[in-house]
């Protein structure tokens, strides 16, 4: 059995109905105003609850409209913060970069003024080979500059190595701690003559080997070895470290060591090259 289906209701209905509705309020209203009383009460009580609701979800709905809004501000608020900790970050670091830079060249003019016989020019490290250490590594500096081969290097207030190959914009140094390299050295106080080699077996213990002096040298532990005036290629009096472990030999003629350098071949990044080559220097001494 199929059920009925409710008349449809027209808009022009729906008006007649509640204009009617209203015809008869005003006419009860008219007629007795304790009946207009109990009507009123009446339609208070249903209204009232549901005035109350729209009131409840009106405020609702404003305060979370006032909730997301001060949300967003807080959220602009936020993402211009961080940009301006990005900056204030990217200031920093660019400050901390131009003081270190500024403290190695002062480290540089210091260690100029400790040879002051000797021009320099100062040069960044741009590469090294793959040891752990700076045996061979290449700088900043070259023909162009004035950088020659055979001229010394020199950081942490002592011997670097020596220039051994050039272009027009970059040098190579070899370190006095490589395996192939001697420099004829004395003590500093006796000026007694020895030898100074490479050997970066050695150098895993920060060590270098010290030889070639006579058994009654004045060197003892703990003196300062410097570069000597009859070294072919290294200039006089450039500090290369200090004495240690010397003992007499097993020929009792002469007696040997090691030598603890003064520079960190493990942390360069800049150094000093001295602008000339002792062939030039002894020229100029002649």
């Amino acid at each position: 059995m199929k059920k009925k289906s409710l008349p449809e209701m027209r808009p022009k209905h729906i008006f007649f109905l509640l204009a009617g509705v209203c015809l008869i309020l005003i006419i009860v209203s008219s007629v007795s105003s304790a009946t207009g009383n109990v009507l009123r009460n009446g339609v208070s009580t249903i209204l009232m609850p549901m005035q109350k609701g729209f009131n409840f979800v009106g405020s609702t709905i404003f305060g979370q409209a006032e909730e997301l809004a001060e949300l967003k501000s807080v959220q602009e608020e936020n993402e211009a913060l961080k940009e301006q900790v990005a900056e204030l970050t990217e200031q920093n670091t660019r400050y901390q970069l131009q003081l270190a830079e500024l403290e190695e060249y002062q480290e540089l003019l210091e260690l100029a003024d400790q040879y002051p016989d000797y021009e320099t020019v100062g040069a960044h490290i741009i590469g090294k080979n793959s040891d752990s250490w700076y045996t061979t590594f290449y700088v900043d500096k070259g023909a162009n500059d004035g950088i020659t081969e055979d001229m010394n290097v020199i950081a942490d207030g002592g011997l670097v190595g020596i220039v051994t190959a050039v272009t027009d914009t970059t040098a190579t140094i070899t370190a006095i701690i490589d395996d192939n390299r001697n420099v004829g050295a004395m003590g500093l106080d006796s000026k007694d003559a020895c030898i100074v080699s490479g050997d970066l077996t050695l150098y895993e213990e920060g060590k270098l080997t010290l030889s070639k002096m006579e058994k009654d040298a004045d060197i003892e532990d703990g003196d300062k070895i410097v570069t000597s005036n009859t070294s072919d290629l290294y200039l006089p009096g450039i500090l290369i470290g200090y004495a240690d472990g010397l003992e007499v030999d097993s020929n009792n003629l002469t007696k040997s060591g090691y030598l603890i350098p003064v520079v960190d071949f493990s942390h360069l990044d800049t150094v000093l090259i001295i602008t000339t080559t002792k062939e030039a220097w002894s020229e100029e001494e002649d």
